[in-house]
């Protein structure tokens, strides 16, 4: 079993500690391979939209990445894990932006369900199969690490994270208050705990279940909502599924019709209808691009004023 630690912080900072921490305990859970990685160490780009990897995917060319430089590396190791754990600062109340770069990098081409579309297409033409590792099940684990109590994003982050695979978390740990952790024998000892829950996690993926902070959404766990313009209803923040928001007896819960639960973002079955919805975008988006209008507003835009650069 191999459990990959990869830690968003500082090199030698607090991350880097509880990512440690974790993999300690994966190793005590009988984890007999560990690694450990920080992003700092690493020349990684922006996701810079273009979608050259989308549109290679969907035509059976196998889907790579454009940009040349670590992330292919990283994205080996990730891949090759049976579970990751994830160690990340706090920055404005999320994920640091190199964490966040990692999510958008993950984007289309290593979807799940766009993967599995990509790869019958690749198999019908006869072309290049996109990278099978994606459709690996695989546990992780976050931990977010902030020095105040301005951390009420972070957790969301890390299910976007975890989304575009579709990979399976089983915690996700925000440490408040935690410029002294290594000094905190309970937070120290959380740390190593989810490393043990990691590793017994991967040993039997079926049998994976959330084991962290019960939350408020019943399906993914999830603290963060968005509500309705009429505040009638809310949807949950990481699994996307609408419902109501109710006090009873002072106690916040929600509630969503479980004949709705199929379209979870975090559902394979949620997944192909994104695909559904992105392949009808797209073909409207392209019926547009033939026509006159489309293309004078384009050029309106392009012609009005270019991007200043630096000498």
């Amino acid at each position: 079993m191999k459990v990959l630690g990869i830690s968003a912080g500082s090199k030698n900072g607090n991350n880097d500690a509880m990512c440690k921490e974790a993999l300690m305990g994966a190793r005590e859970a009988g984890a007999d391979e560990i690694q450990f990685i920080n992003l700092n160490d690493l020349h990684l780009e922006h996701c810079t939209g273009c979608t050259a990897c989308v549109m290679s995917l969907m035509s059976g060319k196998g889907g790579a990445c454009i940009i040349k430089d670590d992330f292919e590396w990283l994205r080996d190791k990730m891949m090759d894990a049976d579970a990751i754990v994830w160690s990340v600062p706090i920055f404005e109340k999320g994920a640091s932006g190199l964490f966040r770069t990692i999510t958008d990098r993950m984007g289309p081409r290593n979807d799940k369900a766009m993967i599995i579309v990509g790869s019958k297409i690749a198999e019908e033409t006869g072309g290049k199969l996109p990278d099978q590792r994606m459709l690996k099940d695989k546990v992780v684990a976050y931990i977010g690490v902030g020095g105040s109590d301005w951390s009420t994003r972070i957790q969301c982050d890390f299910f976007n994270q975890a989304l575009t695979p579709a990979w399976k978390v089983i915690d996700t740990e925000v440490f408040s208050w935690s410029k002294c952790i290594v000094m905190d024998e309970d937070k120290v000892n959380r740390s190593h705990q989810i490393g043990v829950e990691l590793a017994n996690a991967a040993k039997d993926y079926e049998a994976a279940k959330w084991v962290g902070d019960p939350g408020i959404c019943p399906h993914c766990h999830c603290r963060n909502f968005y509500l309705s313009d009429d505040a009638t209803k809310a949807t949950c923040c990481a699994c996307g599924l609408v419902g109501e928001v109710k006090v009873d007896g002072g106690k916040v819960s929600f509630h969503f019709d479980p004949e709705t639960e199929a379209r979870a973002h975090d559902l394979l079955s949620g997944k192909f209808m994104h695909v559904d919805d992105i392949k009808e975008n797209e073909g409207k988006l392209m019926e547009l691009k033939k026509t006159d209008e489309f293309k004078r507003k384009k050029q309106a835009y392009i012609d009005f004023i270019s991007a200043t650069k630096p000498d």
